[in-house]
């Protein structure tokens, strides 16, 4: 299978369990890949039988950006949900990176994988 990927989209979102975290928003960082069949595009030339990663990524920033959610895994865990119900792909592979959010690391967070058939 072929893979689409989004790497490094960066969104604020009110993310996190602390109060301060609930009042401030905080940079996100997503790399997306998903599973899709390229051999249409690539035979037609067409972008209209791609998978429109412009459209995922709008997609993606207007959910999170609304979202308010407390944990890091219930985000990746609603995205991977939206990417699967919303675009024609076979499975999606998401890492959520929350930036700054521990002393001495670049960033943390989370990494799933979800298919149709789980």
């Amino acid at each position: 299978m072929d893979h689409v990927f989004i790497e490094g989209l960066e969104i604020e979102a009110l993310i996190g369990i602390y109060d301060w975290e609930r009042r401030v928003r905080q940079p996100l960082l997503f790399d997306i890949e998903m599973a899709f069949d390229n051999r249409a595009p690539a035979a037609s030339d067409n972008i209209a039988h791609t998978l429109d990663y412009k459209a995922v990524s709008n997609r993606v920033r207007d959910y999170v950006s609304a979202s308010g959610f407390g944990l890091v895994e219930t985000l990746a865990e609603r995205v991977a949900e939206l990417v699967l119900a919303e675009f024609p792909v076979q499975s999606v592979r998401l890492k959520l990176s929350k930036p700054g959010a521990v002393r001495g690391a670049r960033a943390v967070g989370v990494m799933i994988e979800r298919s149709r058939a789980s």
